[in-house]
């Protein structure tokens, strides 16, 4: 069976957030790395293609240090990736980044597609639903675990009133949450063996995608205004020149707080 994987090009988790102020976006000139929860989606696809066979695609939209993210995932056993990057992308929103995958996965017809459940960076955990949607695929979402049997997917999801299980027709789509299994690591070999794996890089013209479907003129949302937080009012500043603590009681009592 031929299993795609979505992933997502994040900030690297060390890295200082900030938005362009010129921009209004996240500003991702800085290190990169694969979404975490991806890193569960592609080890599940590699444990489903031990038990079934077939082969493990990546898939993402993104710039073309993107490729840095794909390495990883082909380290780890993938087999090939595919990286969709367009300068006329930048700035696609749920909507359009949806459309260019969608266009990626049905030419590529995959038994099976994974998500992580949500990026890092925008924690919108919705994207799988807009390309399932896209698909007209069955969708089934926060998976914990999952089996392949029979044509069909079963999904096992924790609620807060138990578990739900849920069984559809293959091909789906299934997005898995991070307690769905521990990733490898990938080993010297697969390191070394990713650099002759193939690595496809297409254009929003290659997928047959218009200027008008993808970036900022195939989005539905804007971001209007960008500014810091409001400070906390009645906030006190102590400095420690060696009577911090009677400060702090101090401040606590008057505030009848201790």
């Amino acid at each position: 069976m031929k299993i795609a994987v979505c992933v997502k090009h994040v900030p690297d988790a060390t890295a200082q957030k900030r938005l362009d102020a010129s921009t209004f976006r996240l500003d991702r000139t800085g290190e990169g790395a694969l979404n975490p929860t991806d890193l569960n989606a592609i080890e599940e696809a590699l444990r489903i293609q031990a038990a079934h066979g077939g082969e493990v695609v990546v898939v993402t939209l993104g710039p073309a240090k993107a490729t840095d993210s794909l390495r990883k995932a082909l380290a780890m056993g993938v087999d090939r990736s595919i990286l969709v990057t367009d300068d006329a992308a930048a700035g696609s929103d749920l909507l359009a980044t949806s459309a260019a995958l969608a266009a990626v996965l049905a030419n590529e017809a995959p038994d099976l597609t994974l998500f992580g459940q949500a990026s890092s960076d925008g924690d919108g955990a919705v994207l799988w639903a807009a390309v399932a949607d896209r698909l007209r695929r069955p969708l089934i979402s926060q998976v914990a675990t999952l089996t392949i049997e029979a044509g069909t997917v079963t999904g096992k999801r924790q609620t807060e009133f138990g578990y739900d299980r849920i069984t559809a027709p293959l091909p789906a789509v299934v997005a898995v949450s991070d307690a769905i299994n521990e990733p490898r690591y990938p080993s010297l070999k697969g390191i070394m063996g990713a650099k002759a794996k193939p690595q496809a890089v297409l254009s929003l013209a290659d997928l047959g995608l218009g200027a008008d479907a993808s970036g900022e003129a195939g989005s539905r949302t804007r971001v209007v205004a960008v500014a810091p937080p409001a400070p906390k009012a009645g906030r006190v500043r102590i400095d420690d020149d060696g009577t911090a603590a009677e400060k702090i009681v101090a401040y606590l009592i008057e505030r009848k707080l201790a």
